[in-house]
């Protein structure tokens, strides 16, 4: 049974706490979808309800290994997730797969909407798949997306997918709040390292180049061998960890036993030597300075004499009238600060 509860709309009557914990820890997957869409509710009634229910499931949460993916365009992310989240169901786990797609904003599309992007997940009754919805700015997603994960792991789910689908920002967001960020490749696509942002590399716990199969596996050796040696230059995150880069092929399954491996090897790494919690803690302060920012954003947007003042500075700094600083002071100085 896929997750296709994703689109319940917080309109129906809502649950009480205890319903909804209940609900959750039990592995009721239609009270699960209820809950996450509770917390994605940018309604101040709901967000109140959502806190309440997060510090209720608190201190069931945190036991998952938490990845990151990002890739450039092309590089097989829906066939790598859905292969290895059906490995690792196999295994014995239970998979959420969430994604992140500030872009989606100027389409309104959502990006996990077809679930045949990843037909086998979305069938496997261990396997839960959602999208989060952008709300118009990467700190709403960020948000929403955090919290989702939180309530996914008191679900009983312990390992948590997170799909970065946007560029850029997307990639450092996801990266600051998962424990492994896994970037992904292909070979044979022009000139790599010129298609992939250094700072994406900066953030990257792995690269593994993907569709290392037929004629293309020799590239992905070269590929490989090219990434190895800009990561040299690079200054690691973390000194105690280099990032490996490896070659799979998730359309045949090869390689992921070896990147899975690698991925619980750091977690062990993270886990034995308290990095872990120490990662998650720093995680979480920063969270909290990035909701700081989101929610003034969003007071400051909201404030009807900034609104009625928008239009008038937007003219006036693009007719060279203003200078933005100068814009800024004044809604600033409208807000009270």
């Amino acid at each position: 049974m896929s997750s296709g509860a994703a689109n319940l709309s917080v309109s129906r009557p809502r649950l009480s706490i205890g319903e909804y914990v209940a609900g959750v820890t039990s592995g009721d997957r239609a009270k699960l979808a209820q809950a996450i869409t509770l917390i994605e509710s940018r309604k101040p009634e709901h967000q109140e309800q959502a806190q309440e229910l997060l510090l209720e499931l608190a201190p069931l949460s945190g036991k998952s290994i938490r990845i990151g993916i990002s890739g450039v365009p092309g590089a097989g992310k829906s066939t790598f997730i859905d292969t290895l989240g059906t490995n690792l169901s196999g295994d014995g786990h239970r998979v959420a797969v969430l994604a992140v797609d500030p872009t989606s904003a100027r389409t309104g599309g959502s990006i996990l909407g077809d679930k045949t992007r990843m037909a086998n997940l979305a069938t496997n009754p261990n396997a839960f798949i959602r999208p989060s919805p952008t709300s118009g700015t990467l700190g709403g997603v960020t948000r929403t997306t955090r919290e989702t994960i939180l309530a996914c792991e008191a679900a009983g789910f312990d390992i948590i997918l997170v799909e970065t689908v946007g560029v850029g920002q997307s990639e450092v967001a996801v990266s600051e709040m998962v424990d492994f960020f896994v970037v992904l490749l292909i070979a044979g696509a022009g000139d790599e390292l010129q298609g992939i942002k250094k700072g994406v590399l900066e953030i990257a716990d792995m690269i593994a180049l993907n569709k290392a199969d037929g004629d293309n596996e020799t590239k992905a050796k070269v590929s490989a061998a090219e990434y190895r040696h800009a990561l040299r230059i690079i200054t690691p995150k973390d000194k105690s960890w280099t990032p490996p880069v490896i070659t799979i092929s998730a359309l045949e399954n090869r390689g992921l036993d070896d990147l899975w491996s690698r991925i619980t090897q750091r977690h062990g790494q993270l886990t034995d030597g308290g990095g872990l919690t120490t990662m998650r803690r720093r995680q979480q302060v920063r969270w909290m300075w990035a909701m700081v920012e989101d929610r003034l954003i969003e007071k400051l947007k909201s404030h009807p004499d900034i609104k009625a003042m928008v239009p008038d500075l937007e003219s006036a700094v693009t007719g060279g009238g203003t200078t933005p600083a100068l814009a800024v002071d004044k809604m600033l100085k409208a807000f009270g600060v």
